[in-house]
């Protein structure tokens, strides 16, 4: 299906890494902080790649409309960043298709909506993210996904077109930015997913049950 691809470009949490426990834990202080019960990291779980808004709506039902939420959110933000990387691993079989897409001649970025304060230290921290083409966050550009900016400007940086590149990512927000810069399009179905319809719906061209099943439509 991709045999012609020359760049993979992957969503970062939920796609190749599982940074729910961190994030879980940085917001359930907030709670415990406050004399609050700890909710398990089930709870934090499906909604770990939204970010303040997912985990503040999950751990104290706020919305970003709320008069607390710029308060609530930046003392999130002070409790991940100084923990980023305690509990956060690698999903299995990402590593094994990174050095494949290596061996293949195939060259690989990230496009998060995570933002640069926490994607670079994050990314310089973890030694699987040495052999990155990009990294594109989610205040690089002037949009954040589901605009389709942030992977315009990661084809810009890798000089590859189009037709010539894949995204892969684990939320509807995912496709459809990968959609709209017209690239093809993975859905990770082992990652977060979000909390609306689940990945049949969201219109990728392929859908993985695992890191491997990519190798299966990339040239050998």
């Amino acid at each position: 299906m991709f045999k012609n691809a020359e760049v993979v470009l992957f969503d970062l949490d939920g796609t190749l890494i599982d940074s729910a426990p961190d994030l879980g834990a940085a917001v359930d202080k907030m709670r415990t902080d406050r004399g609050m019960s700890s909710l398990p990291l089930d709870h934090y779980r499906p909604m770990a790649g939204a970010g303040a808004r997912g985990m503040l709506g999950l751990a104290f039902g706020i919305k970003p409309d709320h008069a607390d939420f710029p308060a609530m959110r930046e003392e999130f933000f002070r409790n991940y960043e100084s923990d980023l990387t305690a509990r956060t691993t690698v999903f299995d079989g990402v590593a094994d298709l990174l050095q494949q897409l290596t061996v293949r001649g195939i060259r690989w970025g990230v496009v998060t909506n995570k933002a640069e304060r926490f994607s670079i230290p994050l990314t310089k921290a973890m030694p699987l993210f040495h052999s990155a083409g990009t990294l594109v966050c989610g205040d690089t550009t002037p949009h954040a996904k589901p605009h389709p900016e942030p992977l315009l400007e990661a084809m810009r940086r890798m000089r590859v077109e189009a037709p010539q590149c894949i995204y892969v990512g684990d939320d509807e927000r995912d496709i459809v930015a990968g959609r709209a810069a017209n690239v093809g399009t993975v859905a990770a179905a082992y990652g977060y997913l979000g909390s609306g319809e689940g990945p049949a719906a969201w219109g990728a061209d392929l859908t993985i049950s695992t890191p491997a099943d990519l190798l299966k439509v990339l040239r050998p």
